[in-house]
């Protein structure tokens, strides 16, 4: 077994502490190089203890998901900016249906100065932004509350969704192949989002472009299930094709810089 040095073990307190490292900050509060830094996170991330994401690592709270407080500290401005364009798609007195995610919520807070908004989520944190930032009326699905991150999932959140044919629907997930696939962890959170899509007129992914880096196992579906992509960044070209061949529709908020092509690169 491989035991953390002191270096190692002080960057791992400070991820627990603020969710997310950056290889830059840490070479600088260690006085040392990028390079022994990307050395040390590589090592803590095999011994997963953080997760990889662009520029850095995140802390872990099991297996193979962030900590749901970990992930509202990633990529926090590329979500505000997917939340803003995803706002401006979104007309007045329009129904919207908002599922489980930090993306999701930012929509939910740019949603707020809109007016006769009628907004149906399985997120008890979307009901709280909207019922305390806006006059939106908001309808909450029923069925098992998830302690994490106040997603309600199951067979009558399914349900509850189904009797509702919304104008939009916006959507996150958690993981995206450049094959066109959409990913999530818990089955229940698929059926939710499935049932989402197939309710929508007009559905909108919201998505960082480090889902592109992320694995998990449970499909929700393809991409040509959605009409509208949001992102902070230029996605990959074959990607990019098949959206295109799909006719869905990108709305890049700022393209990938080349200091951000991502760790394993690093």
């Amino acid at each position: 077994m491989k035991f953390l040095n002191a270096r190692q073990q002080q960057i791992f307190d400070l991820a627990k502490q603020q969710g997310r490292v950056d290889v830059e900050n840490l070479a600088e509060h260690f006085d040392v190089t990028s390079q022994t830094i990307r050395r040390d996170l590589n090592e803590l991330c095999e011994m997963k203890h953080l997760g990889r994401v662009h520029g850095g690592a995140v802390y872990l709270s099991g297996v193979s998901n962030f900590a749901y407080t970990s992930r509202r500290l990633i990529a926090v401005e590329g979500k505000n900016r997917i939340a803003q364009a995803t706002a401006e798609i979104i007309p007045d007195n329009a129904s919207v249906i908002l599922n489980i995610g930090t993306t999701t919520e930012q929509v939910a807070h740019a949603l707020c100065k809109h007016k006769g908004l009628l907004v149906i989520t399985n997120n008890l944190n979307i009901a709280n932004i909207l019922l305390e930032e806006s006059e939106a009326e908001v309808l909450i699905a029923g069925g098992t509350a998830r302690r994490a991150d106040g997603g309600i999932i199951g067979a009558s959140a399914v349900e509850f969704i189904s009797q509702y044919k919304a104008d939009y629907a916006v959507v996150g997930v958690s993981a995206i192949d450049e094959d066109g696939l959409l990913f999530d962890f818990d089955d229940r959170e698929v059926q939710v989002s499935r049932a989402i899509i197939d309710h929508a007129r007009h559905v909108i992914l919201v998505s960082d472009g480090m889902k592109f880096e992320r694995k998990a196992p449970a499909c929700i579906g393809h991409i040509s299930r959605i009409d509208t992509f949001v992102t902070d960044f230029n996605p990959p070209p074959g990607f990019a094709e098949i959206c295109s061949a799909n006719g869905v529709k990108i709305i890049a908020t700022e393209e990938t810089p080349e200091s951000q092509t991502g760790l394993a690169d690093e």
